[in-house]
């Protein structure tokens, strides 16, 4: 199935602690079905000292389920995505607006 959400995309959280919070997608595990958004869903992990790494309690951001992830288009709003032929090109587009967002 193809990815209706890719790195670098801005997206709003739409459930759990961080409901409501937005960020850009850092990276995607399609196979977890998850991915990690910077600012978002933040643990602390301890960090063991290093010879180059400063040791100590260090945020992390996490990893969250793609589900409770939706697309902002270009109004700022929460929006699903779709997929459409531009030509001989499969394109994403917001189901809100219609904008095509990889043209």
């Amino acid at each position: 199935m193809a990815a209706k959400l890719k790195k670098g995309d801005k997206v709003v959280v739409l459930a759990g602690k961080d409901k409501g919070k937005e960020g850009e997608i850092s990276s995607i595990d399609p196979k977890a079905g998850k991915a990690v958004v910077d600012g978002v869903n933040i643990a602390i992990r301890h960090q063991k000292q290093t010879q180059t790494e400063q040791g100590g309690r260090q945020p992390k951001a996490m990893p969250i389920n793609l589900s409770n992830l939706a697309l902002l288009d270009s109004n700022g709003k929460a929006t699903r995505v779709g997929f459409r032929m531009e030509g001989d090109k499969k394109v994403r587009f917001a189901k809100t607006t219609g904008d095509a967002i990889d043209a």
